[in-house]
């Protein structure tokens, strides 16, 4: 038996996948505990579209225009769809519902593994044996040893009631770190300051509330964005959002996705993109594991190798957003974000002499198989195929053969991404 551990957008996409491969699953998981909104963008919408999870899909909100002000600059070019957690939420249950997922409403107390599987412990329920675990609580699963971290941070978020009136959501650097807030249509308001732990100085959790308020009414943007009504029945969450790296994230009976295997910095995207990143190819992982345990090593290296270079892309994602901030250079919060992880650039730029062709893990039908593979500056992994068309032997004959003979054998849709692809990569025919 699979067990799934969580039941957020990586545990529901690992189970809507083991089903398509014919596997039954069992899921456990606890309600949030508090309500919250994400803004979400399209690439998010397609990505939970591709995953097949419709029901989570439609409780996206309308679109709305984000307002930024960073740097001293005011813009507003991104378009976000704000998502209510709770209904989304219960849009994902109902989809695990519709693919036959088993799903257990219950807190786990205690997961013991040994060589021969797993025994999980749910308070008021029996114990669960599984043969195969999926860890997907997100920043709730227990630490496995000492990864690799980003500076400590911490979001406060703030919601409460306010007056109906139009959705929109806005984002503004600060000199101790930087805030997210938004409105629905139906009133209810939500302010996320997020900040470094050590150098923050916050009071108590009793005056904790207050200080928040404080620092929202000394913001002129927010004054704005939020208007003059009154704050009713204002909630505090505050969560960590420090960005961690699992050491390990895949082993012979277990696999982690999600957060619970990379967990980054909100201002590197978007939370459930990155779970879903990580979550999508672990079904052929598992499948592999299972089914052709001569592949082992070569899936563990399949995800433990993606987990890893997911996690550094989003994080010299946010590491260059925090490096546009230039007015409070010499403030800890924005000394420690401007250099983390490392100086690599998130973007390298093309060069096709420099293409490298190795054989490397790849997904082949449903299972973790080896091929030629292209290597890139911005794909160090490789790239397999573009368009169904491996690209491996194309490169190699483009280094001696001209390219009309190259790809003549190509459909007109073929040829078209496959060129686009080609110069992406620095290619001058």
């Amino acid at each position: 038996m699979i067990v799934i551990l969580g039941a957020g957008p990586a545990g529901a996409a690992v189970a809507l996948g083991l089903r398509r491969l014919g596997y039954p699953v069992t899921l456990v998981s606890e309600w949030r505990r508090f309500a919250a909104l994400e803004g979400v963008s399209v690439r998010v919408l397609e990505a939970l579209r591709g995953a097949g999870l419709h029901q989570a899909l439609a409780e996206a909100a309308l679109p709305s225009q984000r307002q930024v002000s960073w740097n001293g600059q005011q813009h507003a070019q991104n378009i976000e769809f704000l998502l209510d957690r709770p209904g989304f939420d219960r849009g994902l249950r109902e989809d695990l519902r519709l693919a036959g997922v088993e799903v257990f409403e219950g807190r786990v107390l205690t997961v013991q593994t040994d060589a021969t599987g797993h025994r999980i412990e749910i308070e008021g329920r029996e114990t669960l044996v599984a043969d195969f675990l999926v860890e997907a609580r997100g920043r709730q699963a227990p630490a496995l040893g000492k990864g690799l971290r980003g500076p400590e941070t911490v979001s406060l978020l703030n919601r409460w009631q306010a007056m109906p009136g139009s959705t929109a959501s806005a984002v503004e650097s600060l000199e101790d770190g930087w805030a997210w807030m938004a409105r629905r249509a139906d009133g209810q308001c939500y302010w996320q300051w997020t900040v470094d732990v050590a150098s923050a100085g916050l009071p108590g959790k009793a005056q904790l509330l207050d200080y928040c308020r404080q620092r929202r009414q000394g913001s002129a943007m927010a004054q704005a964005f939020f208007g003059a009504t009154p704050e009713i029945d204002v909630q505090l969450h505050a969560r960590s959002s420090t960005a961690i790296l699992c050491p390990q994230v895949c082993g012979q009976h277990w696999i982690r996705v999600g957060d619970a295997a990379m967990a980054v910095d909100p201002l590197s995207g978007n939370g459930i993109f990155q779970s879903l990143s990580s979550a999508l190819q672990a079904p052929a992982v598992i499948n592999t594991l299972l089914r052709k345990p001569e592949r082992t090593a070569l899936a563990q290296r399949f995800h433990q190798q993606r987990v890893e270079q997911l996690f550094l892309r989003f994080a010299r994602i946010g590491r260059d957003f925090y490096a546009d901030e230039q007015r409070w250079l010499d403030q800890p919060f924005w000394q420690a974000r401007r250099c983390w992880p490392d100086a690599e650039v998130a973007h390298a730029e093309a060069d096709f002499a420099a293409l490298k062709i190795e054989r490397a893990p790849v997904l082949r039908d449903g299972f973790v198989d080896e091929a030629e593979v292209v290597i890139t500056a911005d794909q160090p992994l490789g790239i397999w195929h573009v368009q169904g068309v491996e690209v491996a032997p194309l490169v190699r004959r483009l280094r001696t053969e001209p390219a009309e003979r190259v790809l003549a054998g190509l459909t007109v849709e073929q040829g078209r991404m496959v060129r686009s692809w080609l110069l992406g990569q620095g290619f001058k025919p």
